[in-house]
């Protein structure tokens, strides 16, 4: 699905953080989470993919218009950040793609009818269930 390549200009920062978690000392010593803070508008997105990011990101996105992405999936920093970046990606491709428009249908005279028929006759039943009354 990545078919989106990221602007180098469009990275705010990028840090290295502790990632949580088990892994003993390694985990405790060595900064192997990347944090990925990316400004969308400098993605030159057009508006409808914009706001699908929007959607998408939820609350990863600021309100400053940053979307922040936190990889600590693997154990090396460089797996980490190209982790995210592809993630990034991922993201951006899919607020690229456009739900099917929907085409309005409508009921035909025949079905219009027959529903109206069919009312009828539940109507029918169901008034004969009524009191009998003696005229």
């Amino acid at each position: 699905m990545t078919g989106y390549t990221i602007p180098d200009d469009a990275i705010v920062e990028e840090r290295f953080l502790a990632a949580s978690g088990p892994g003993g000392q390694n985990v405790n010593k060595v900064a192997t989470a990347v944090q990925l803070r990316v400004d969308v508008f400098r993605l030159g997105l057009p508006p409808y993919a914009y706001a699908r990011l929007k959607e998408l990101a939820g609350s990863r996105m600021t309100s400053g218009g940053e979307l922040v992405l936190t990889a600590r999936r693997f154990r090396t920093q460089e797996a980490n950040r190209s982790d995210a970046r592809e993630r990034l990606a991922d993201l951006v491709a899919k607020a690229h793609q456009r739900d099917a428009r929907r085409v309005k249908t409508k009921p035909s005279r025949a079905a219009k009818a027959r529903r109206v028929d069919a009312k009828k006759s539940r109507s029918a039943v169901k008034a004969g269930r009524g009191k009998v009354r003696l005229d």
